[in-house]
């Protein structure tokens, strides 16, 4: 242990003599390499070797070619001088290379702008061509020549627009959202152990949800019976509805098609197990089941739709919903209270529904 000690004293007061003649400048080249390599050997620790990428290269490269030779020899580096040497030549002449290609022959490459707002042109309207794009920037008075228009959709792979035509799932609800509404049964279990099921309908535009009712058997008699109720609703209501999305459930009986077609309303199927294409009806099931059926106790049908019948009040006319722009579907949002005189003399009153299970905000009079 003495002679080990004994043995560090002599080498780092040698060491300390290396350094007298140095000037500062070495000696600070020669601590950022050291550092820089500590920082490699901890970023492959486990790697099984030592590797330097391109920027380390460059870096100790560029950091240790000023200093002499004879230094570069003294120094304690994972490779070896001339390595590092050969690292420097390699970084000048891939400078030199670059400098002394030639420019680029030919018009200048489109602006950025033009070529971001022809990529958005393309992938708002599927059916426009590249003719047809470059008609509509000459109206936005942006002159460029057609030809331009088709490299800019052929460099970042745009198909031509008969091949981009067919329209997504997603696309015909976004389009199709003001008359459209979806429908699907969920079910649940009293506090008894019997299983009822409910019919339920959602509108895509306003969110607005109604509940067709519930019942242990749905039969087909009862299901075409809330398909009538359904359409005398939406006749009171004033509401034009076009299509109605539902999965391929067996408790739809023909009828119940027949009845809608009969209103002028044509029934869209979803894929096989593809809940996603009848997503906002399923959200809305999961909201209900998270708000208000895992946090009470179902006595029987009449408490389940008295229940019901309480969280469509509070969906319809108090909840916020994010895919409205947080509205409510029959309450539009009131004026932004801007005064700081109203803001500072809030007076909120609490409105409680089923016991407290749903908490209803509103301003006291």
């Amino acid at each position: 242990m003495l002679l080990r000690l004994a043995y560090l004293g002599v080498t780092n007061a040698l060491a300390l003599l290396r350094l007298l003649p140095m000037s500062d400048r070495d000696k600070d080249a020669e601590i950022l390499a050291l550092r820089h390599q500590i920082m490699v050997l901890e970023r492959q620790l486990g790697g099984g070797g030592v590797r330097f990428n391109p920027a380390d290269r460059a870096w100790l490269a560029a950091l240790l070619h000023p200093l002499p030779r004879t230094l570069l020899h003294q120094l304690r580096l994972l490779v070896r001088p001339e390595t590092v040497l050969h690292w420097n030549r390699e970084l000048i002449a891939r400078r030199h290379a670059r400098q002394s290609q030639p420019r680029r022959a030919g018009r200048p490459r489109t602006v950025r702008s033009i070529r971001t707002l022809v990529l958005r042109l393309a992938r708002e309207n599927s059916g426009w061509g590249y003719r047809r794009i470059h008609g509509e920037l000459l109206v936005l008075g942006v002159k460029v020549a057609a030809s331009t228009v088709w490299e800019i959709l052929h460099d970042v792979g745009v198909d031509p627009a008969p091949e981009r035509t067919n329209s997504t799932w997603a696309t015909f609800l976004r389009s199709q959202a003001q008359g459209l509404i979806a429908a699907d049964f969920f079910e649940t279990v009293t506090l008894t152990g019997a299983r009822l099921y409910v019919l339920a309908v959602i509108e895509h535009a306003t969110r607005r949800v109604r509940i067709l009712g519930a019942t242990p058997h749905p039969n087909a008699a009862w299901v075409t019976q809330t398909a009538r109720n359904l359409f005398m609703d939406l006749e009171d209501t004033g509401c034009q509805v076009k299509y109605l999305i539902r999965d391929r459930d067996g408790k739809y009986p023909a009828l119940f098609d027949t009845i809608l077609a009969g209103a002028g309303i044509e029934v869209m199927l979803t894929g096989v197990r593809m809940p996603r294409m009848n997503s906002i009806m399923e959200r809305w099931i999961q909201s209900c089941r998270h708000e208000l059926l895992d946090r009470m106790l179902i006595w029987n049908q009449a408490h389940l739709l008295y229940a019901l019948r309480e969280y469509e009040h509070h969906h319809n006319q108090h909840r916020p919903h994010r895919g409205i722009a947080n509205a409510r579907p029959l309450r539009a949002l009131p004026d932004p209270m801007t005064e700081q005189a109203d803001l500072a003399r809030l007076r909120i009153r609490r409105h409680d529904r089923l016991g407290g299970i749903l908490h209803e905000y509103e301003h006291a009079a």
